[in-house]
């Protein structure tokens, strides 16, 4: 679908990007808060720009619907509460990623959009419009009942056969989420890696967090991040495709094995990329160092209480020994 209105689509500012009308239309209240948006979860992300690229680069692993809005507007809840609904029914075919463009300006003028809502569909990084503009009862319907698989069966024709990760949600989890988010300042000795790593120069930023690590050694948000860069570096702009496909096509070659398991992890599929190695190596005793090596590089980005850990950790212990 076209834009509704029938016009372009020039890049916009932020004052350009937000309906002053909407001001009618505001809460005062956090998205899940009763009164106030629907809260992401399941299927459904919130991103902001320091997370945009990262999430551009999930979406050669799984579709992606993008939707811009402004999550304090009140006219715009129906249209993202059926979305969720309807992306969450796909368990993981596709993911929705929304996007605040009231906090997130530049992200705004990347899809040259005029103003909020606006509806992308979104392909090994290619975006495709949707929609602009609150969509009529028709209109909706085609999204929900044709569009959205339509861009799911693309995806497969593509090789873009990945399943996006599953987040639970709950008040509490909620809240622990906020006061986290709240907690994770970056320190001062980060602040150039961190940079580094948003303006995607990852090799450096993996040099940079590799410099903080060997100063303190435990410094474990500095080993998570070195290790995140260490991936984007070798496998962002990796083509899924022929990165699956040579996996598939040569299942005793390390390397392609490596590979893929990198592009396994960017796309949110640990448990895919742990047992993919750990299965190599169970065939391949005289390999043991390399994968070694990128698994413990692996092991630092989960959580400390993510239980694949503790299952994978195990595993290679005894693959091992």
């Amino acid at each position: 679908m076209a834009n509704k209105n029938g016009q372009g689509q020039p890049g916009v500012s932020l004052a350009g990007a937000v309906d002053l009308g909407a001001l009618k239309h505001q809460v005062d209240a956090e998205p899940g808060q009763q009164g106030g948006a629907p809260a992401a979860g399941g299927y459904v992300i919130d991103t902001t720009e320091a997370s945009f690229q990262a999430m551009v680069q999930t979406s050669t692993t799984f579709p992606i619907l993008i939707l811009l809005w402004v999550p304090t507007d009140d006219r715009l809840f129906p249209l993202a509460t059926r979305l969720a609904q309807v992306v969450n029914a796909q368990e993981g075919r596709i993911q929705l990623s929304r996007i605040d463009i009231a906090s997130n300006p530049q992200i705004a003028q990347t899809f040259q959009v005029q103003g909020a809502p606006a509806l992308f569909a979104l392909l090994a990084g290619r975006p495709m419009p949707v929609l602009q503009g609150l969509p009529t009862d028709e209109e909706m319907s085609q999204i929900t009942d044709q569009l959205i698989p339509q861009v799911i069966q693309m995806a497969q024709k593509a090789g873009i056969t990945g399943s996006a990760p599953y987040q639970e949600t709950s008040d509490q989890e909620q809240d622990e989420q906020a006061g986290q988010a709240a907690a994770d300042v970056i320190p001062p000795a980060h602040q150039e890696a961190h940079r580094l790593a948003q303006e995607g120069d990852y090799a450096a930023a993996a040099e940079a967090y590799g410099k903080l690590v060997q100063a303190d050694s435990t410094d474990d948000l500095a080993k998570r991040e070195q290790a995140k860069c260490l991936l984007m570096a070798r496998s962002a702009k990796a083509d899924v495709r022929k990165v699956r496909q040579a996996a598939a096509d040569a299942p005793d070659d390390l390397q392609a094995q490596l590979d893929v398991a990198d592009v396994d992890m960017i796309g949110g599929q640990v448990q895919d990329a742990f047992d993919r190695l750990l299965d190599f190596l169970a065939g391949h005793r005289d390999q043991t160092d390399p994968i070694r090596r990128r698994l413990l590089e692996y092991f630092v980005i989960p959580e400390s209480t993510d239980p694949r850990l503790a299952k994978a950790r195990r595993r290679l212990s005894t693959l091992m020994y």
